[in-house]
């Protein structure tokens, strides 16, 4: 089976000789295979198409895709956007007493099936000019759990309750205070009792425009589980959360699931671990199609997400395994001082902030950890000199390339047009093509305005621009924001080689603990009252660190046998009793 995608946003039909019709070699024989729409953009017959991929090559903004698949995936088509457009084969199944997870990469339909799960939208099983009826798609899934699952949907049987993706869009959907939407979606949970299950005291009265990302998210939580429903859906709920409210969060959802059906989709591999009990793998190319494969059990299915093969589905889905080292970076590093800093104050009407006296090494990649509120990127600020302290100084003599939580942007024109308007010469570089562009898939974002980019794109120029500037030390604040779990793994990977390959240091703040693992040297760790007070040590070495760390979060981690990869001991478990007694939370080897 041949399938024929236009990718519509990368598609500019204004700036191209319509290389797609003019070399198809099935239309120079005067078969129309390729046809220009009324909106001036292409039509590929994929009856027609002999799939030899001269027009995939040959567009100049890489806008089609001509994709192989095999037959039998034909009958099990669940929805398709129109022609030439997005399709989604099969679909996950809710089970009762346990949390459903779902991992795969952006752009490959699991908020789709969230919403043909939930009735939200109707599955057209790739009949898109004239939908079935919901009869005939009961019909089509007879037989199948689906089919039960769907028809108590379609007969509004139950109820359900949905946590959307893009939690920073709430304040534009709902104007008013949080206790103002919580009210309105009083049901399973009164305010009283969701209110201090995620620490919304200080926010509750709060309007939602006055909002962080991570306190948006705990409302959006707290809205989502207050509901009266069979079946609740959370689509990434652990953006913007430090490992703190992460690890709050996912009890909160894991108690749930005991007397509800829930689903989740979730990029901190960590965080899914510790959650589901079953996963669905989405394979598939983004804005093309996406599979859903076969549940497996959680560890399974995130050592086959690492080694980038499904032996069942015969798939290959990553050029190469993503590799964990088993024991701690070497801790007896010898190198010289980049920077050095006595102790570090900044004092505002309301919180307080102490660093204590440490070295960033030339070469080392510092990871920051600890809660929101407490200070981490109040650092950062004072190490790019965007802030003054209160008390200390830091050495201005060395360049820093900053960037910021929060990317907002300000640039009006294309990608391309970004780079070279800041760093033409390092941007035509083999170096950057080779080691920044392709690992974090720019190649395809060039053409786009930068106004118009998604969350994740944003997120990747961001960390290519930032890497791309000349400078002696990189500070990139929670870069994994927005980004897939593959995609978290190419970033890690791209920032540890640049900082190797330079010459130069890095401080990455994030609270992702994979991410953190793969990128760090080092750990400085940030404790404290969040809003009102923080503390800073370090950097430490990643075992020292990482103990303290884990030690006020009171977690420990484990490694898988197979792949090394770190993973969260269920609380009061053995391993949990055991790792505590020896004072060991991450690094057991």
């Amino acid at each position: 089976m041949r399938i024929a995608v236009l990718l519509r946003d990368r598609c500019q039909y204004k700036k191209c000789n319509q290389e797609c019709l003019r070399y198809c070699p099935i239309v120079r024989t005067g078969v129309e295979a390729v046809v220009i729409g009324d909106d001036g953009r292409p039509i590929v017959s994929e009856e027609l198409c002999t799939g030899c991929g001269i027009c995939v090559h040959k567009c100049p903004f890489e806008a089609l895709k001509i994709i192989g698949l095999p037959d039998e995936l034909r009958e099990d088509i669940v929805h398709q956007y129109g022609e030439n457009a997005f399709r989604l084969y099969r679909l996950p199944v809710p089970k009762d007493g346990i949390v459903t997870g779902i991992l795969g990469p952006n752009g490959i339909g699991k908020s789709t099936s969230f919403r043909l799960l939930s009735g939200e939208e109707i599955p057209n099983l790739g009949n898109y000019e004239k939908p079935p009826s919901k009869d005939e798609v009961l019909d089509h899934f007879a037989g199948t759990e689906l089919h039960n699952h769907l028809k108590r949907v379609f007969e509004k049987e139950v109820r359900t309750s949905i946590k959307p993706q893009y939690v920073d869009k709430l304040p534009n959907v709902f104007k008013g205070s949080v206790r103002q939407l919580l009210k309105k979606v009083e049901g399973r949970m009164t305010i009283d009792e969701a209110v201090p299950l995620l620490e919304l005291d200080e926010a509750i009265n709060r309007q939602m425009t006055e909002l962080s990302g991570g306190e948006l998210q705990r409302v959006a939580i707290a809205a989502t589980i207050m509901k009266d429903a069979e079946i609740y859906f959370f689509d990434e709920p652990s953006s913007y959360l430090d490992i703190y409210q992460r690890m709050r969060v996912a009890r909160v959802i894991e108690k749930l699931a005991r007397e509800k059906q829930v689903v989740v989709i979730e990029h901190d591999l960590a965080i899914l671990d510790f959650l589901a009990e079953n996963v669905y793998l989405v394979f598939g190319s983004e804005g093309a199609f996406g599979i859903f494969s076969l549940p497996r059990q959680v560890r399974s299915a995130i050592n086959i997400y690492l080694d980038g093969y499904a032996k069942e589905e015969n798939m290959r889905f990553r050029d190469t395994r993503i590799v964990f080292e088993s024991r701690p970076p070497r801790s007896n590093w010898e190198q010289f001082n980049l920077m050095e800093y006595d102790t570090i104050e900044c004092q505002y009407p309301s919180f307080h902030l102490k660093v204590e006296p440490g070295a960033i090494k030339i070469g080392e990649t510092v990871g920051i950890v600890g809660p929101n509120a407490i200070g981490k990127t109040t650092f950062v600020k004072v190490i790019a000199g965007a802030l003054k302290p209160t008390v200390g100084k830091i050495d201005s003599h060395f360049k820093v390339s900053y960037k910021p939580q929060y990317i907002s942007p300000d640039f009006d024109g294309t990608v391309r047009e970004m780079f070279n308007a800041t760093v033409k010469d390092f941007f035509e570089s083999g170096f950057f093509q080779s080691e920044i562009a392709r690992p974090l898939t720019l190649k395809n974002l060039l053409e786009k305005n930068v106004m118009t980019l998604s969350g994740g794109e944003l997120q990747r120029v961001a960390i290519a621009l930032c890497l791309s500037r000349e400078a002696d030390i990189y500070l990139l604040d929670e870069p994994s924001a927005y980004l897939d779990s593959n995609q978290r793994m190419e970033a890690a990977k791209t920032v540890r080689r640049t900082m190797e390959k330079k010459g130069r240091s890095a401080m990455v703040v994030d609270h992702d603990i994979y991410f953190l693992d793969m990128v760090s040297d080092s750990i400085m760790v940030f404790d404290g009252i969040a809003g009102k007070e923080g503390l800073g040590q370090g950097p430490l070495d990643m075992r020292k660190g990482m103990n303290l760390f884990l030690k006020n979060v009171d977690v420990t981690f484990r490694r898988d046998t197979d792949t090394n990869r770190p993973r969260i001991n269920k609380p009061g478990s053995r391993l949990d009793r055991e790792q505590k007694e020896r004072g060991e939370y991450y690094y057991t080897g």
